[in-house]
């Protein structure tokens, strides 16, 4: 945009919130070109055109005498995050507010989901939110949709089949040149004259036609995701030496010789952590904990650095890895694959076998993995203490042998955890152990099975001296007083936790809310509940009561793990915050002071980037399970309601946690009424209940990808 344009845009702000802010008062342009300080020709030339258009597009109102209001609601402005339903019905969320905005879809005035908007607020239109208008779009959440190309004789529309989109893109004869019905493509909003009509868009990019891929993509422009790297950063990434020179060899401390091994999921192509392990003498060992040294390769200023920023995280979908960094670096150079030398940034802890950390070194290494093992042939190892590992448990699905130093090294390791883990539960940390689902796929990423993650001692092993690590390195910043990234997570809310408390009551289950019995309470909770057919309701609904952690600055410990002090070192293949702390603790390793005025600001972005990261993910859980059901239509599942909202209840399937809505119309026997304060249906003649948490026999209606959603049926 330029700068012409800028000041335009700025100037229309101003005068729709002149107006905006007087309620029922009238105001002609001298009047408005004076109170805002515009005293030239060309500046009230500039508010008459600009008053025009407002006019035009029915934002103000033209009284007696060339004067200008503000239409329907009068009201003072506010700023938010407009949320559309898939009703249609916005509502704008306002920090300075104590409720919600709803803005009906016939005042969302070009708003979009997402999008920062100044909004005139009305009257309350009852307790609990007030009435308003969408007046302005101050920024878009996304510039990019994707849709299906449907066409007519002389134009076109991109239908985006999304809920929560209102409207489609029309497009011009000139633009849809080339494309044909039913084509995915990727629209950005070329104008928007209207808030009656359809915006018009603009194809910039084509998926074509059938490839399931391109639900990947759907889901990454959703939240505006970078699905490519651009060409000067995948040639930047080329160019980059692997050579590992003596020179760089003489700057770190050399553990090519110590025992290393990486433990990591059987598909995984990226290993940022490894662990090397030496016995000193009985009772005491030397631990490494080695991490890609990512900082190194990426240097500040550079166009992968760039990136990586903007990135922030890697996004994990179910058929596809969305990397941080170009796979010149993330799979190859900077990845701890065996047998390779390697720069690490590395933990080194003398240690015995209760965890008690005796010394403690950080700095940089250089490494060299000995072995690959997956979780699975980790756990033969822990259960059996074989050094064979039969093929049923290996990556290749071929019998693997490790040396019995190996084996030994892991089962001392995997005992240090179980005590440190045990400490930590002592020490009031909280201990989820959520069933997670994961996808068997065909040759062509259909869903073939569901089958469920569990965490077993291998995954808990890894787990344990990457949290040890993480608290460690930021101990030792905490100390020196310079600004660092935090990882912190505030304590649960007060009001979600007296909700969980209900929940669960009704379940069977006690929860103690006092200070000193809360995470006890809840860790008990957790434990009682596990296996259990509610164990995953359960677990979902205090997840819910929890604060979301992020990374700042201001470092207020980490309430979850129960860390007065905690970062995140070990994944800078995936994580930018990462890249920051290395070269963080590096600077104060050297002695050297990095300018790090824009640190809370990348802090802010990650953790932003991250939780979009994670809709995504749950967006690709989401249609990959619909997929999975589609030719299931008509058949009867055991279920669990998971949730009870307004239009009906969430229930889950027992058998492969897939969640869908039975609506309130289809509640079988009676009129329902909603009591949400009880999270439950009543029956207004029978007194039926349907209640979170309640068990019942469903039957699947309707698997539909279009919407991403999955209808059921109450039989019982």
């Amino acid at each position: 945009m330029s700068k012409k344009k800028k000041d335009l845009k700025g100037l229309e702000r101003k005068i729709k919130s002149f107006i905006g802010n007087k309620p029922n008062k009238e105001f002609n342009y001298k009047q408005i070109a004076f109170s805002l300080g515009v005293n030239d020709t060309k500046g009230r030339n500039d508010i008459i055109k600009i008053l025009n258009k407002l006019l035009k597009n029915g934002q103000i109102i033209k009284a007696n005498k060339g004067k200008f209001v503000a239409p329907g609601i009068q009201s003072n402005t506010s700023e938010g995050v407009l949320e559309i339903t898939s009703t249609g019905r916005g509502y704008v969320v306002c920090e300075e507010l104590d409720a919600d905005v709803l803005v009906e879809q016939r005042n969302l005035n070009r708003g979009l989901h997402g999008d920062v908007v100044s909004v005139a607020v009305g009257e309350r239109k009852n307790k609990n939110k007030y009435e308003g208008k969408v007046i302005d779009i101050i920024e878009r959440k996304k510039e990019v949709f994707v849709g299906v190309f449907e066409k007519n004789k002389d134009y076109a529309f991109v239908n985006t089949r999304n809920a929560r989109m209102y409207t489609d893109f029309f497009i011009d004869k000139d633009e849809m040149k080339g494309y044909k019905e039913g084509e995915k493509v990727a629209v950005e909003i070329k104008s928007w004259d209207s808030p009656k009509n359809s915006p018009e868009g603009k194809i910039i990019k084509s998926f074509g036609f059938g490839d399931d891929s391109l639900d990947a993509y759907s889901i990454l422009y959703e939240y505006g995701l970078s699905t490519e790297f651009e060409e000067k950063v995948e040639k930047e990434a080329e160019k980059i030496s692997a050579v590992i020179t003596n020179e760089e060899v003489k700057k770190r401390r050399d553990m090519r010789g110590d025992l290393t091994f990486t433990i990591d999921p059987f598909d995984a192509k990226d290993f940022d952590d490894a662990i090397s392990f030496k016995k000193i003498e009985e009772n005491k060992y030397e631990v490494g904990v080695h991490i890609a040294d990512v900082s190194h390769y990426v240097r500040p200023g550079s166009n992968i650095d760039d990136e990586a920023q903007n990135r922030a995280t890697s996004v994990y979908l179910v058929d596809r890895v969305i990397p941080m960094l170009p796979e010149t670096l993330s799979n190859n150079l900077c990845s701890l694959r065996p047998n390779e030398e390697k720069l690490t940034f590395s933990v080194v802890f003398v240690m015995n076998k209760n965890g008690d950390i005796k010394e403690e070194w950080f700095g940089k290494t250089i490494t060299e993995s000995d072995v690959r093992l997956s979780y699975e042939e980790a756990q033969h190892i822990i259960e059996t203490g074989e050094v064979k590992i039969p093929k049923e448990h290996t990556i290749l699905k071929k019998e693997k042998n490790v040396t019995q130093k190996t084996a030994e090294a892991i089962i001392t390791l995997n005992s240090i955890a179980k005590t440190v883990r045990k400490k930590r539960i002592n020490n009031g940390a909280i201990i989820f152990d959520k069933t997670e689902i994961k996808f068997k796929l065909d040759k062509k990423n259909q869903p073939e099975k569901i089958l469920f993650k569990t965490t077993k001692s291998s995954n808990k092993l890894i787990e344990e001296f990457m949290l040890l690590a993480n608290k460690k390195v930021a101990e030792k910043m905490r100390k020196s007083k310079e600004r660092f990234v935090y990882r912190v997570h505030n304590q649960p809310d007060q009001e979600k936790l007296k909700n969980l408390q209900t929940v669960v009551k009704r379940l069977g289950y006690n929860l103690k809310l006092s200070t000193k019995e809360l995470n006890d309470s809840l860790n008990s909770l957790l434990k009682n509940a596990f296996g259990k057919n509610e164990q995953n309701l359960i677990d979902t609904l205090m997840i819910r009561s929890m604060s979301k952690a992020e990374y700042t600055t201001k470092n207020i410990g980490h309430y979850g793990l129960s860390f007065e002090n905690y970062t995140h070192f070990t994944s800078p293949i995936r994580r930018y915050p990462d890249v920051m702390v290395h070269r963080l603790i590096q600077a104060e390793i050297e002695g050297e002071k990095l300018k790090t005025e824009e640190t809370e600001s990348l802090c802010k972005h990650s953790t932003h980037m991250e939780i979009l990261a994670t809709k995504a993910e749950r967006d690709s859980i989401k249609l990959m399970q619909i997929k999975f059901m589609k030719d299931k239509e008509g058949k009867t599942f055991d279920a669990v309601i998971s949730g009870v909202i307004a239009r009906g209840v969430f229930v889950e399937v027992v058998e492969n946690k897939c969640e869908g809505l039975v609506k309130t119309k289809d509640l079988p026997g009676d009129f329902f009424v909603h009591d949400q304060k009880n999270h439950r249906f009543v029956g207004e003649r029978t007194g039926k209940k349907f209640q979170l948490g309640d068990k019942t026999r469903v039957m699947l209606i309707k698997a539909d990808q279009i919407k991403k959603r999955l209808d059921f049926q109450v039989l019982t």
